[in-house]
């Protein structure tokens, strides 16, 4: 399979777990946890939660699959392809309605040109 889209896959593994963290750290019960003054019923709440529990899932997958992409690409070219995170990180977060400003889509834009930059030397 082409390392790039292993690349890709990757990276989209990692941008699922931050949304999964963040539906699990919005969570209600997560939320009154945190409210209160106990920490150990906040640490309860927060690592029994079933979206905190999925995303450490997705990260710990996507690392094991980047260790493809490193097996085969320079560190040094390949980690900059972390930067289409923010890209697809955006998008995903206008479908779900959070508030994305004009500076933070040009600023992803210059993620992705330098990506393309390093991708393609």
């Amino acid at each position: 399979m082409n390392i790039l889209l292993i690349a890709i896959g990757s990276i989209a593994l990692s941008v699922m777990a931050q949304f999964s963290l963040k539906a699990g750290m919005s969570s209600a019960a997560v939320r009154a946890a945190l409210s209160t003054d106990d920490y150990a019923q906040s640490a309860i709440a927060i690592s029994t939660n079933k979206f905190v529990l999925l995303g450490f899932l997705l990260y710990g997958v996507g690392a094991v699959v980047w260790l493809a992409v490193l097996s085969s690409w320079e560190v040094s070219k390949a980690y900059p392809l972390v930067g289409l995170g923010f890209a697809l990180s955006l998008i995903i977060g206008v479908f779900l309605g959070e508030q994305v400003s004009v500076p933070r889509v040009f600023g992803a834009l210059l993620i992705c040109t330098g990506v393309f930059v390093v991708s393609r030397s």
